[in-house]
């Protein structure tokens, strides 16, 4: 348990779950993406990065905030992954989230999915 806000207020912290699938690194991070926690996402999308140089889909379906810390650390990670041919998909935000997004203009430079399945299948034949 996290009790690191003043007055010992809960605060949870975030895990990040990675997985590999055929058609893209899914990252799915949980709970506050915030200062305290954005450092450990950081350091998950940049070996996504690395390691596949290819498409990363975030399922953020289970955060449940996120600051400009947070947003800093999806917003470097999709100009890290397009300086080697790859792409970040954002899929199945949670309202609180969706609201930073569109707030900060975010949305405009992200492809973002209503869900995980939606992020995943393939792309239409041209």
């Amino acid at each position: 348990m996290d009790r690191g806000m003043p007055g010992g207020t809960y605060r949870r912290g975030l895990t990040v779950d990675v997985r590999r699938t055929p058609a893209a690194a899914v990252v799915a991070p949980s709970g506050e993406l915030d200062h305290h926690s954005a450092e450990r996402l950081r350091v998950a999308l940049s070996e996504c990065v690395t390691e596949s140089g290819g498409r990363i889909v975030i399922d953020c379906s289970g955060l449940e905030f996120c600051d400009s810390i947070g947003l800093n650390v999806l917003l470097a990670t999709r100009l890290e992954a397009e300086k080697v041919g790859g792409a970040v998909h954002l899929a199945a935000m949670p309202p609180i989230v969706a609201r930073i997004l569109e707030i900060t203009g975010a949305t405009a430079v992200f492809t973002v999915h209503e869900t995980l399945a939606e992020a995943l299948a393939p792309p239409p034949p041209e």
